[in-house]
């Protein structure tokens, strides 16, 4: 997250539709430790890949620490295909850590835990408004505005359409 702080009130940038994807474990057992510390260090691994290959199609993410069980990322996706995609791709670190975690739920006997929903939101389906906030979300993932250009209210930015 940026630190820098935007005055005022802001609102994302984001066109046309959104792909909201959130994606978490649990740790059912913190003594199996060989269980989930390999899940959760294979996060960082995807998000470094997804940062640095911007065509894959994640547009941003934020880390929640649902301590002392939970970490969960929210990620915003330019497109359900382009997630699609990278979930099956054979040349990303997805897939091999996909396996792996498969292998230790069927040997870990439920010690750790695996989720993740995934939202295609519409255009017109979806607004923001930050006040008095570094970058933050779906605004941090795509950029900022000034509320003004997209409406005053949720209803008008709701209601936004791109020209």
């Amino acid at each position: 997250m940026s630190a820098e702080l935007i005055e005022g009130r802001t609102t994302a940038a984001a066109e046309g539709e959104v792909v909201v994807f959130l994606i978490g474990m649990r740790i059912n057992n913190f003594r199996a430790l060989r269980s989930w510390w390999p899940v959760l260090k294979a996060m960082p691994r995807m998000l470094k890949e997804l940062s640095r290959e911007k065509e894959r199609g994640l547009l941003g993410f934020r880390v929640h620490l649902g301590m002392p069980r939970v970490f969960e990322v929210t990620q915003y996706w330019e497109s359900r295909e382009q997630l699609i995609a990278y979930a099956s791709a054979q040349d990303g670190e997805h897939r091999p850590a996909w396996a792996a975690f498969n292998q230790r739920v069927r040997a870990g006997k439920n010690k750790v835990g695996f989720f993740h929903e995934t939202y295609a939101v519409p255009a017109g389906g979806y607004e923001s408004v930050y006040v008095n906030m570094p970058a933050f979300g779906l605004g941090e993932a795509t950029e900022v505005v000034p509320v003004g250009r997209r409406g005053e209210t949720a209803k008008d930015r709701l209601a936004y359409r791109a020209s």
